[in-house]
């Protein structure tokens, strides 16, 4: 594993330990500031301070405990570009109404390194169930 890709797999956990924890400060952290987050069933965000919101208002209606399957041979590293995919397998709990309810996911994500610390460009999700 070549530590470009170590350090993306770090990044990867990071970001499923704040999406957990519903920490939407944190993850905008893990963002370029010109990121682009497409999330399933949702308009397009731009910028890392939309997409902060984004998470604030979805961990405001719900909370998740998603696990992530991150396979190191689904990384490939392009320079000070990278991009991944990934699983992430779980639950939602819908606040207003409640409930557990499973959470499949597919994720397609572009890496950029800025300065020696790799971020998220864009990232991509949809509903596998």
């Amino acid at each position: 594993m070549t530590d470009d890709i170590g350090l993306i797999t770090a990044l990867l956990k990071n970001y499923e330990a704040s999406a957990n924890d519903g920490d939407a400060a944190a993850l905008r952290r893990l963002y370029c500031d010109d990121a682009v987050l497409l999330p399933d069933r949702f308009d397009v965000f731009e910028g890392a301070e939309r997409i902060e919101a984004f998470y604030a208002f979805a961990f405001s209606m719900l909370t998740l405990h998603l696990e992530f399957d991150i396979d190191p041979s689904r990384i490939v590293v392009a320079g000070d570009t990278a991009y991944a995919t990934t699983t992430s397998t779980g639950t939602r709990f819908i606040k207003s109404a409640n409930e557990t309810v499973p959470e499949i996911n597919r994720e397609l994500w572009v890496f950029r390194n800025a300065q020696g610390a790799w971020k998220i460009a864009r990232y991509c999700f949809n509903k596998a169930d």
